[in-house]
Order: structure tokens, then sequence, then C-alpha cells
């Protein structure tokens, strides 16, 4: 790729929204965009470039985007005396034909394949007319975003995809349509790169994917995922983390492979969607509610202190209140520690949004409300099981929750906050490992106070 000289100098800053494959594209963003002379900077007034990596999984994200992307025509002039705002990810691949009408202030659309090509299209619309829309959604390309330059946000965290895109085509989901279907990476790629994060100083592993058990399939299946997982527990990386797993591709395999290797922290986040079978059949998820708790009895009865997290949706067309319950019922069931709970967001192009019998949104709401309710009960009793025990806490930076109070994960990926110690730095502290004896416990973190040295 020729280097675009003239952005050389300029500035930029990136804004992500959606799942954690977002945010590692947007670390490659950064790293392509310093590998052509631009300097990052804190605040999208100061920039530039601003580039959006943006999420349509959901109706929410889209608007959260529009109003961001219209608050850049009133900002300041940047210090080159022109700013120009790319759209890319998942959005800019759905609707790039489309960006202008709904933001207006856009300058660039580049499609979940164009990663790549950025730099070049920056370039193309710096020098052309203001005011005209550069759109690259259509052409793909052979390699995988993971070869590409990247500037990490935290040197001790590393997203690394094996494989990227979807087969299921679930009724109500756009991904397969704006990510493509399934490719996975071969083993030899991933375990060195893995390598090469390990030597700057990497300690946890997040093996991302749309579909990240399915890993290997389109490989003939060598190595399986759970073969994967044990390879990369022994490159020497202290956690190791993946994540989304789908219940029709999760094997015993994979879980025994979480119980014997140390380094597999565990946790397991096991999207179920509905408790309904009538519903499942409906959203195209190919497992009825009984396999997805035998999948959780497995979980729970094949690896110690396992927490099995989940995602739910309210609302999807045709739910009744006979179907919610059994959604309800679900999270006492299958023993889970957590869940990520939304209402059914209508998506065009999908099966689902074409579907009779749309739930109304009054009645959504309500039903999110008392699931959400039910999420606090499960996750309030797994937290306050923690009080007075010593977990392991990988120190992620200061807290959101005030001054003087640092926060990490547990293996178990439990919320710890905890008091800076007297004299320590936070800066100092981030990506060390330290005990925290836990105190106090809420219905989503815990709280607590270091217990030792760090490490």
């Amino acid at each position: 790729m020729s280097t675009p000289t003239t952005l050389s100098g300029l500035t930029y800053w990136v804004k992500t929204f959606g799942c954690q494959m977002n945010f590692h594209e947007a670390e490659r963003v950064s790293g392509l965009l310093e590998a052509q002379g631009l300097l990052p900077v804190g605040r999208a007034a100061e920039a530039d470039v601003c580039v959006f990596m943006t999420c349509c999984v959901r109706e929410k994200a889209d608007t959260h985007l529009a109003g961001q992307v219209s608050a850049m025509a009133s900002a300041p002039a940047p210090p080159s005396g022109r700013r120009t705002v790319a759209i890319g990810g998942c959005i800019a691949q759905r609707d790039a034909n489309n960006v202008r009408k709904s933001m207006p202030r856009a300058d660039i659309a580049f499609g979940t394949q164009a990663l790549p090509r950025l730099p070049e299209l920056i370039v193309q619309s710096r020098e052309g007319k203001p005011g005209s829309l550069v759109v690259d959604v259509e052409e793909p390309y052979d390699a995988f975003s993971a070869d590409l330059p990247q500037r990490r946000a935290h040197a001790w965290r590393a997203w690394v995809p094996i494989m990227y895109g979807c087969n299921n085509f679930c009724t109500y989901c756009i991904v397969p349509y704006v990510r493509g279907r399934e490719r996975s990476r071969s083993s030899r790629s991933i375990l060195a790169e893995i390598a090469r994060v390990r030597a700057n100083g990497a300690r946890e592993i997040y093996l991302l994917g749309q579909n990240v058990n399915s890993y290997g399939h389109d490989l003939g299946g060598e190595p399986s995922f759970a073969e994967l997982l044990r390879e990369v527990a022994l490159t020497g990386v202290e956690r190791v983390r993946f994540t989304s797993s789908h219940p029709k591709d999760l094997t015993m395999e994979t879980l025994d492979a979480m119980a014997e290797e140390p380094a597999i922290m565990p946790h397991l986040h096991l999207a179920a969607q509905s408790g309904s079978d009538r519903i499942l059949e409906a959203m195209g998820r190919r497992y009825r509610k009984d396999d997805y708790l035998a999948l959780a009895r497995e979980a729970h009865a094949r690896v110690p202190g396992i927490a099995l997290t989940t995602d739910l949706i309210v609302g999807f067309p045709g739910e009744t209140e006979e179907d919610f319950q059994a959604t309800l019922d679900l999270v006492d069931e299958a023993d889970l520690q957590g869940a990520y709970t939304f209402i059914y967001s209508k998506r065009e192009g999908t099966r689902a949004a074409r579907m009779p019998n749309q739930v109304p949104s009054e009645i959504a709401h309500e039903r999110l409300e008392r699931l959400a309710e039910a999420v606090r009960r499960v996750s309030a009793k797994a937290h306050a099981s923690l009080v007075g025990s010593k977990v392991e806490v990988l120190v992620e930076g200061p807290s959101k929750r005030g001054e003087g109070i640092l926060v990490g994960h547990s293996p178990e990926n439990f919320t710890v906050h905890f008091p800076l110690p007297e004299g320590a730095r936070a800066e100092e502290l981030a990506g060390s490992i330290v005990d925290v004896e836990v105190k106090d416990a809420r219905s989503f973190y815990v709280q607590g106070e270091i217990a030792g040295e760090a490490r």
C-alpha cells in the first residue's frame, strides 16, 4: 500500500460503537492512520479526521451515531481547517448509499471489508469536492484485519480475531449480511499474533468471532475450536477469554479445555436469546430450551466455579406472555450469573422484520423491566457468594465510581471495585494482577480491598 503523504501531521479521533470486533477494528484503524503519519487526539473537536466505527445490530446505535455525526457540523474547525468524517463498520456496509440522507455531515462510508483502504479514501475525500461522499463497500479483500497495523488501547489486553462472519442467519440478525459468511484464520497466524502481543505486554487475550466456537468449520475442522483453545493456553498468556458463543456449536471438548487449562478463564457467555421453544424456532436458533439447559448443566458440572452469562431478547414478533414467562424461568433454571437484556430491534433486510404480530413497544418495555429485575436478582446472588473471599483481579484502571477507586475483573469476569492503595498511582497498577478481598456485593459488581502485592 502506498503512503498518502498528504495525511502526515493531521490529527485523528476514533469513536467505536458495538461489539468487541468493532473495538479490535478501531485499533486497526488507529494503527493504519498512525502508520501514515496522523496523530491521535482525545476529542473530536481537535481532530482533522473523525472515524466512527459503527454497529447496526440495534436501532439505538443508529440513533446515537446520527446524533454524534450531526454534532460535527457545529464543531470548531480543526487545525487543518477542514474536518473529514468517516463512517465505517456495519452501518456503512448496510446503508452506504443512504448515509448522506441520515448523516449529511459524513464524507466517507467504508464497509466492513474496506478497512485497509481507509487512508486512500481519506486522501480522495480531502482532495475532492467538499460535500461529496466517498463510498467503498463493494470490493472484498483477501487478508484479515488482523494483518493490518495496530495501536492497542491497552498494552495488557489484546483482541485477537480468529474468524469473521456468520453462517447462522438468525431471523432477527443483520450480521451475516454486513459481515459476510464465516472465514477462519489459520491457527498458525493466530498463534503468531498472540506471540507478538504477548511479547509486547499482553496478559489477557480475547479470542473474537461473530460465532467463535464454530471456528475451523471452513478449514475442514482441523484444528477444532477446543484444540485451538488448548494451543493458545500453552503460549504463556495468563488469561484467555473468548466471545461470542452459539449454543449449537458448544462442545464438551471446549468445556473440558476450560476445566483443564488454568489460563482459560472460567467464564462462558452463551447467548440463549429466549426461553420459549416457539420463539427460538421463529428466531432460527436451531436448539430448544432443554438443549440450552443441558449445556448449562454440563458447563457447571465440568468447569468448577464457572460463571455463565447470556443474551436475552424480549418483544420478538409473536411473543406472548407465556413465551416471555419461559424466558423468565430460564434465568433461574440455567443457573445464570448475569445477562444482557434487549428489546427486539427490527432490522430491515432480515426475515423477522417481515413477520406479523410485531409486539407493541409498551409491552416490550414492560417485559424488559421484569426481565431486568430477574437478572438483577440472580446477579446479586452470584456476587453475594463472593463476600469474604479473595479474588484475583486484573487491574484495568480508574473506576467511574469515584476518585481513588480502581476497577478490574475476576477470572469469572465479575466487575470488582477497590480503593487505590495509599501512595500508589493508578497508571502504574493498570495491567497488574492483585488479590482483592471482597467486602460488599451489589447487583452488578463487588467491592473490596487489595490484599497483597501487585504482580
